[in-house]
């Protein structure tokens, strides 16, 4: 099978599912921020069915945020009542101290799914503020050792949330976690929101990610893309020897 924009890669086995087909259940998603990406991944995962809690740490100002979203399964709320959701998806950058904030909510996160969308870019987007051999999502596992951590959206920059369709190609996004169950309430939860969803295999690939991320930010710049602009995989079924033209020429004999 090839990949298309009506299926979704859902397991490391590459099995397809056709997600018009598959029974998508509401579950509630708690946002700790309000930033660029934290409203717009409240607004999709709203559209998609589910009920958001939207945390702030200045309530007045999830209010009203919250309020001019204009759906009624939007809420407002302290990051404290966010995290109490069953699906907790921190909005905030690593710089601006990520960990620090995720370090006081580890007894309510535990044994949760925590959506991670970190990336740690410095302040002008230059380079990183992690070393080479660690990403975001291994940092967060790491220092909460109890929570379902599952990397996503880290490839997807913020404007592409308003249109997420190049032509007729859907952005992809890759999704990694360590654990195979996890992945699959994300791509559940996902059904009907107008991305596709690839596994892209366990957390240490976040590495390559993170930092793909920032190559195509800068690329991006360079062309005037950015940040209307994302990377995908793309690809049809092959098998090998299959389409290989010059195969006969270079065998062994």
């Amino acid at each position: 099978m090839t990949l298309n924009k009506t299926h979704e890669l859902v397991s490391s086995n590459s099995i397809y599912v056709d997600t018009t087909q598959k029974e998508k259940k509401d579950m509630q998603i708690g946002i700790l921020g309000t930033g660029r990406m934290g409203v717009r991944l409240a607004a999709m995962f709203a559209d998609a069915g589910h009920t958001v809690v939207l945390g702030s740490r200045d309530l007045s100002r999830a209010e009203r945020i919250a309020s001019g979203l204009r759906r009624t399964n939007i809420t407002a709320c302290s990051y404290e009542k966010a995290t109490n959701a069953p699906i907790v998806l921190p909005a905030m950058f690593i710089r601006d101290g990520l960990f620090d904030q995720l370090e006081p909510l580890r007894p309510a996160l535990q044994g949760k799914l925590l959506i991670d969308i970190s990336n740690p870019f410095n302040d002008d987007y230059s380079d990183f503020i992690l070393p080479w051999d660690t990403s975001g999502a291994e940092q967060i596992q790491a220092r909460l050792p109890e929570t379902r951590v599952v990397g996503a959206f880290k490839n997807v920059w913020w404007e592409v949330f308003d249109a997420p369709r190049f032509g007729d190609t859907l952005s992809d996004v890759f999704v990694v976690s360590e654990d195979a169950g996890a992945k699959q309430i994300l791509f559940k939860i996902t059904q009907g929101t107008p991305f596709r969803y690839i596994d892209a295999g366990s957390l240490k690939n976040a590495r390559t990610i993170e930092r793909m991320t920032l190559l195509s930010g800068e690329m991006g710049q360079r062309y005037g893309f950015f940040p209307r602009m994302n990377y995908k995989l793309l690809g049809d079924q092959w098998q090998p020897g299959s389409a290989d033209a010059i195969g006969s020429l270079i065998a062994r004999t």
